[in-house]
């Protein structure tokens, strides 16, 4: 079964910049790298435009979608973030205020796991915890900014709702505690730690000393005792909190990755500047890249007789008609920006979508593609 395209924007210039589902699927919220969210219906492979969103003034960089309480957070570069609620009565998402107080653009926004507060990363070199202060009837935060030295990149929360990963441009990967007291009651010790008050650092983790790199996407496994984060020098590393924080890398031939996608509670995939999702194993002991689940099919030669030749050289420049392709082999034309469970759960993902810079969104088999990409899903 190959993957499902959809053409999301047909400009010219399209990316889509981010992207997230309702809990049914049915929905889907995206940007085409504006400062709109458009709201569609998927139906019998199609989608139709059901809402569009324009509280923003600025490119939205972040959507997360709630899937228990169904509400819509989103941030952007005008330093601004909104959490929409639906009304049913008037057919309309209604936006609720949110207090970020930051001075540089939001990059990224994500639900907790109880949906009781939401991360959002920015270039104010701090992260904002975000929860809900009823008297006023909007969302305040509190900011953790130590030891953050640049821009936050990416986020994603730990099973317990209480730890949260952040990858920043400071070429570090750090695991801070979330615990806020007016909202929510003490955690029990994990394995990343006991004492975990608001701000505290559970972990602090980088790139290979020779080469560094920005930490583009961070990702949590399904137990939450490991932790994935891809770095700009092409890397991928694995984090076991299970082995006093023992790091796995692997240096990888494919372009950086900027997502990361646990798909079961041993695999993950990894997505970016090479147009392909790649899989990932990890055993406990050993990582592993098991290849790409995107390969492209067989096609003839083509030869081209005297006339054809002429023909090319007279048109392209060029004798070998194929050279003058400019679509490649891969689904996706462009880098992949982001990935999203479509199908299944947290160590459980059957199916993914992933948007990208050619404005496509695709969905993704994990089982199919990787049987027809020769590589085994543990």
């Amino acid at each position: 079964m190959p993957p499902l395209a959809h053409q999301l924007v047909n400009r010219p210039v399209a990316p889509v910049s981010c992207h997230a589902w309702n809990a049914d699927r049915t929905q889907l919220a995206m940007s085409p790298n504006s400062n709109q969210v458009l709201i569609y219906e998927y139906k019998n492979e199609t989608f139709t435009l059901l809402h569009t969103l324009s509280e923003h003034t600025q490119c939205v960089t972040a959507i997360d979608w709630a899937p228990k309480s169904n509400c819509i957070v989103t941030c952007g570069q005008d330093r601004n973030a909104y959490v929409f609620r639906y009304d049913e009565g008037a057919k309309t998402w209604k936006p609720t205020l949110v207090i970020l107080r930051i001075n540089r653009a939001a990059t990224s926004a994500k639900w907790s796991p109880q949906e009781n507060k939401f991360a959002i990363g920015s270039g104010s070199r701090l992260v904002s915890i975000c929860y809900f202060d009823p008297e006023n009837d909007w969302w305040v935060s509190k900011h953790i900014k130590k030891p953050i030295r640049s821009t936050v990149l990416s986020l994603d929360w730990h099973p317990n709702n209480i730890l949260l990963a952040c990858g920043s441009s400071d070429f570090k990967c750090r695991v801070f505690s979330t615990y806020i007291k007016e909202a929510e009651e003490k955690p029990g010790p994990t394995t990343w730690g006991k004492k975990m008050p608001f701000g505290e650092v559970m972990g602090e983790f980088g790139t290979s000393k020779a080469s560094g790199g920005w930490i583009h996407a961070v990702a949590f496994s399904p137990s939450g005792d490991q932790l994935a984060f891809a770095g700009h020098d092409s890397s991928v590393t694995v984090v076991d909190s299970t082995q006093e924080n023992k790091l796995f890398r692997v240096a990888s031939a494919f372009l950086p990755f900027r997502a990361l996608l646990w798909v079961t509670p041993k695999s993950f995939i990894a997505g970016g500047h090479d147009y392909v999702p790649v899989l990932y194993e990890f055993t406990g002991g050993e990582l592993v890249q098991k290849g790409s689940l995107d390969v492209p099919e067989k096609k003839a030669a083509k030869t081209l007789d005297a006339r054809g030749m002429f023909d090319a050289m007279d048109k392209k420049g060029t004798a070998d008609d194929a050279s003058v392709n400019v679509k490649v082999d891969s689904v996706h034309q462009n880098a992949i920006a982001e990935f999203s469970v479509y199908v299944g759960a947290p160590g459980a993902v059957t199916s993914f979508t992933s948007v990208g810079i050619d404005g496509q969104l695709i969905i993704w088999d994990v089982k199919a593609q990787a049987a027809s990409s020769g590589v085994q899903v543990a």
